[in-house]
């Protein structure tokens, strides 16, 4: 199971269930996808077929929203 928490400007921002215990949120959209840490701090994790500056925007939005996906977090994976 994979639960999107929000959308943004092309983006799907979700979470894969039994996956790693680390927070951290996926991303995808038509050109490829990501992965961020959210703690302690806001980290590209990996980028495949994303330009830097898409990266970059994408991590802005991030950070914009990182208490709601902190809180997605907790409530969907408990911890």
């Amino acid at each position: 199971m994979s639960p999107t928490v929000f959308r943004e400007k092309g983006y799907r921002f979700y979470f894969f269930s039994l996956e790693e215990d680390r927070m951290h949120v996926h991303v995808a959209c038509a050109d490829g996808d990501a992965k961020f840490w959210l703690e302690p701090t806001v980290e590209v994790v990996m980028a495949k077929g994303l330009q830097a500056h898409r990266v970059n925007a994408i991590g802005k939005i991030i950070e914009e929203h990182k208490d709601e996906l902190v809180n997605a977090w907790r409530e969907h994976l408990g911890s």
